[in-house]
């Protein structure tokens, strides 16, 4: 793994990780393999210097429409609500783009929380466009506040409205991740 000291080599880490990851997912592989990490790597790197960027939120809105609608969390299709991905009570921006669907479930119960945190609490993974969403908020926030060169160690304690050290490093391994958490159809 790269030395992590910033904050934006920590939140690229996490994202060229998450593109390996939705590679080798696209790919149907049940581990990572050389292209996977030669994704991760290049990605890192222009990510860092600048010569590369994350894609843009409008690109997920577009996937969005061809995944069924369903509550982003665990899939549910019924009483689905609108719900902030970083709450509002915390400092999320009140915007369509930190806007999921959430069945009232998942809803009450991820209340106020981070997003990542509370799966974890319920040893559940996102899937990786909710987490790919999840990664360009954070990434818009610390850019919009100054916040991507900041030391990590630094920012550990500053308080934002989302967990920043709760971002994985590292993910499972393809097989036990999902590109959207209901099935797609082709």
């Amino acid at each position: 793994m790269a030395k992590i000291t910033v904050v934006r080599e920590h939140i690229a880490w996490s994202y060229a990780n998450l593109a390996a990851a939705h590679s080798a997912v696209n790919l149907g592989a049940s581990s990572y393999g050389r292209v996977n990490y030669m994704v991760r790597a290049k990605l890192f790197k222009g990510l860092v210097s600048g010569s590369m960027s994350m894609r843009t939120l409008l690109d997920d809105e577009k996937v969005k429409y061809r995944y069924p609608k369903c509550c982003c969390y665990c899939g549910a299709t019924s009483r689905l609500h609108m719900d902030h991905l970083i709450a509002r009570s915390r400092g999320g921006p009140d915007s369509a783009d930190n806007v999921v669907w959430s069945c009232i479930s998942c809803n009450s119960s991820k209340g106020n929380r981070d997003v990542l945190a509370w799966l974890a609490s319920k040893n559940r993974m996102p899937s990786i466009l909710l987490l790919r969403r999840y990664l360009k908020l954070v990434a818009m926030y610390c850019e919009h506040n100054g916040l991507l060169d900041l030391e990590l160690e630094k920012a550990k304690d500053m308080e934002l409205p989302f967990e920043l050290m709760g971002i994985p490093y590292k993910l499972p391994n393809p097989g036990e991740l999902k590109l959207w958490v209901a099935p797609v159809e082709s």
